[in-house]
């Protein structure tokens, strides 16, 4: 973590959940943060809460999935702390159920944000850690190694963002780069109470039993401590990582179990 004291780092989606715990763990790390997301009262929160502990921090309303946003908000991040170290491209969400009642539209809405989302996060800060010799994280998902019934939007976007990991990796590491592709499992983190069309139903139960949810600030450590070590990836969970393991080596096995257990993927929280 010393190796951060000082360095500037750049989080969208940092509302909530895995990317707020970021930017705690990176300023209890040294390093000063700029957080982006939709919600800016969120964002000026925990802006306050960082710079009480000592750190800089600046908070920017930006969304991913509008062109220029990012470019304004790594602008200002550049202006407040005269570079950017690590860049976390963590803005995300989930579109869920079965092929036959989706549409292209669902379709589009869920790349719009997963992917050209990153990707707008990716150009936005390029020159920017290229010129310190940072570090990109990407943050992707153990549904990003295997799908199951019911996930295919946000699967297929997972999918895509660990493609563009490992092709980024390759291209950057000349300029010193590294690229660290998270797949974290079942994080503590309200993107399940989050429907279709991206909006949070405050009332709405988390479908996964809370012995299956490990807590923000748990992950947080785990892939602050990845990206730190300039790791290619770290799978988040362990049973994320077992569930990774067995697709990649007995994808029979894992398809079996998936189909005689109806393993499916969660259902759209009700509004």
């Amino acid at each position: 973590m010393t190796r951060l004291t000082g360095h500037a780092v750049f989080i969208t989606g940092a509302s909530s959940g895995i990317g707020a715990a970021l930017a705690r763990e990176f300023a209890r790390g040294g390093a000063d943060v700029a957080v982006t997301g939709r919600r800016l009262e969120r964002l000026d929160a925990l802006a306050e809460e960082i710079r009480h502990s000592g750190r800089r921090a600046l908070s920017v309303a930006g969304d991913v999935t509008r062109d220029g946003d990012m470019e304004r908000a790594v602008a200002a991040a550049r202006s407040a702390f005269g570079r950017l170290d690590v860049v976390v491209a963590n803005a995300g969400f989930g579109v869920v159920g079965n092929v036959e009642r989706l549409r292209l539209d669902d379709y589009r809405r869920q790349f719009e944000t997963n992917v050209f989302g990153v990707l707008r996060t990716v150009w936005a800060t390029l020159d920017e850690v290229k010129r310190t010799r940072g570090r990109i994280a990407i943050i992707g998902s153990v549904s990003g190694h295997l799908a199951t019934p019911g996930s295919s939007p946000y699967a297929m976007s997972k999918f895509a963002v660990r493609a563009l990991a490992e092709a980024l990796g390759h291209e950057l590491a000349p300029h010193g780069v590294s690229v660290t592709l998270i797949s974290p499992g079942f994080v503590e983190s309200e993107i399940r109470r989050v429907d279709n069309a991206g909006h949070l139903s405050d009332r709405a139960p988390d479908p996964v039993p809370s012995w299956l949810v490990m807590p923000t600030a748990r992950a947080a450590r785990q892939i602050v401590n990845a990206i730190v070590r300039r790791r290619r990836e770290a799978v988040i969970t362990g049973y994320g990582r077992a569930a990774v393991f067995l697709n990649r080596h007995a994808p029979g096995l894992m398809a079996t179990l998936i189909r005689r257990f109806g393993i499916r993927g969660r259902g759209e929280p009700p509004t």
